[in-house]
């Protein structure tokens, strides 16, 4: 059996890790959460959770990656426990291949908006149209469109298979010191960018002075929510990461830290957004996923000087963000295939990212000519993104809690975080505590709400 590789530096361990965790969820669906669920209030709720709850279950899908030595499936095999537990990463697998289907999507389309950005097509009006209006259609012509949409997610794809092929150091690891990097620095940019705008300090208010008689049940789960689904948990992703974690790396350290840098982006994102919607008076404006980043940045970018540049800037990171998450989304079913199968890397991402050509394809024509195809009153696109975040994720979180809280041998947490004995921190036992009494119970909360939803 060929060695199993490993990340090769500690910056490049830390950069692919939050590569993988950073994406859609931090920078599009964390401020619309914030806009709809009370600002200030949400945000405060939500950094509690990420470290009450991501950074517990973050190590604990560290422990048996790094424990476990192989795919999301292998590393419950690999371990020790009932061997039935396999099935909870063959659920992670699953559910990380069915949101590959539409994030190729969606990372092709960042990358039009970005061309259009660069070329200046974006901002072509149309007589008579409001810049929200001229936005609103742009947005909905592409989309449901035929050609255009599967032109870019094949690129999309075809990027996401150039950098797997070439491995995980040379490729993922390699690709991530110099995107990471980049994608903090397009953020403090527009950080400060934001900020000077008049009016910025009204937006800050609203982000950063919070009104506690707005936090509610209701706002403390879909802060729980948020939490999970922006660190990437139950995916199997950092199950796969983690095995390629060299032995010596310190697991509840590293979980804070790319727990820390997830945050960040989400909070820059947030001073961000919402000094630029007062400074423009967008305030009444849904901070709503898709209708954020494709019809609500580009009107704040068309009444601000130098558009083009700040327009280029911006789906730039967009597309950053969706590279790295894709890869490392794609990552977990080629170390399936390689591990299970025991496929070359090159035939593994071929068998991974060539059906996605048809998959995705059948996704994006299900925003146009294939609309009228329906899964419980809901298209193609969005029922897989519904099943995936709001059932498959926080299910396979929960399963994985209860395995390594019950059932896995007891000695398993305490061995990988503290490194066989080396690393003595009373923290390893508050984490056990949380994972097999505490994360059970609120990432049921987030399964059940979302089974209601």
């Amino acid at each position: 059996m060929a060695k199993k590789p490993e990340f090769a530096s500690k910056i490049g361990l830390i950069a692919a890790t939050v590569g993988s965790a950073v994406g859609l969820g931090n920078i599009w669906r964390f401020p619309a959460e914030t806009q709809a669920n009370g600002g200030a209030a949400f945000l405060l709720i939500y950094i509690l959770c990420v470290f009450l709850l991501g950074v517990p279950v973050m190590s604990a899908e560290f422990s048996l990656g790094r424990a476990g030595r192989s795919d999301a499936i292998g590393a419950f095999k690999n371990t020790g426990g009932s061997k039935k537990w396999w099935a909870v990463g063959g659920l992670a697998i699953l559910a990380s291949y069915f949101i590959l289907w539409f994030y190729m999507v969606v990372a092709g389309w960042t990358l039009e908006y970005l061309f259009q950005s660069i070329g200046g097509s974006l901002y072509d009006f149309t007589a008579g149209m409001t810049e929200g209006e001229h936005f609103s259609r742009k947005m909905g012509e592409f989309i449901s469109s035929g050609w255009n949409p599967l032109i870019n997610t094949f690129l999309a794809i075809g990027i996401n298979l150039a950098i797997l092929i070439v491995g995980v150091q040379k490729g993922i690891e390699r690709l991530s010191n110099i995107l990471m990097p980049l994608l903090f620095l397009i953020l403090l940019i527009f950080c400060f960018v934001s900020l000077s705008l008049p009016g910025a300090s009204e937006g800050l208010a609203f982000f950063l002075n919070p009104d506690f008689s707005k936090i509610t049940p209701t706002v403390a789960l879909n802060a729980l929510g948020q939490a999970f689904f922006s660190l990437s948990l139950g995916m199997g992703i950092l199950i796969t990461y983690s095995s390629y974690f060299p032995k010596e790396t310190k697991l509840a350290k590293t979980a804070v830290t790319v727990s820390l840098l997830d945050l960040s982006v989400a909070f820059l994102m947030g001073l961000i957004i919402f000094p630029a919607v007062m400074s423009f008076h967008l305030e009444g404006e849904k901070l709503e996923g898709a209708t954020l980043i494709f019809v609500t940045l580009p009107e704040i970018f068309s009444k601000m000087s130098f558009t083009r540049l700040w327009s280029s800037l911006f789906f730039l990171l967009l597309s950053v963000a969706a590279i790295t998450s894709t890869i490392s989304i794609a990552e977990v079913t080629v170390a399936f295939l390689q591990d299970r199968f025991r496929m070359s890397r090159i035939k593994a991402c071929l068998a991974t990212l060539l059906p996605l050509f048809l998959f995705s394809t059948i996704c994006s024509l299900s925003q146009g000519p294939l609309s009228s195809i329906t899964i419980f009153g809901k298209n193609i696109f969005d029922a897989l993104d519904s099943l995936t975040t709001n059932i498959l994720l926080p299910l396979g979180a929960l399963l994985l809690c209860i395995y390594l809280g019950w059932f896995a041998p007891k000695a398993l947490l305490k061995h990988e975080l503290s490194n066989n004995g080396t690393i003595h921190s009373k923290f390893h036992n508050v984490i056990y505590f949380i994972i097999k009494y505490i994360a059970p119970v609120l990432i049921a909360l987030v399964f059940i709400s979302g089974l209601i939803r």
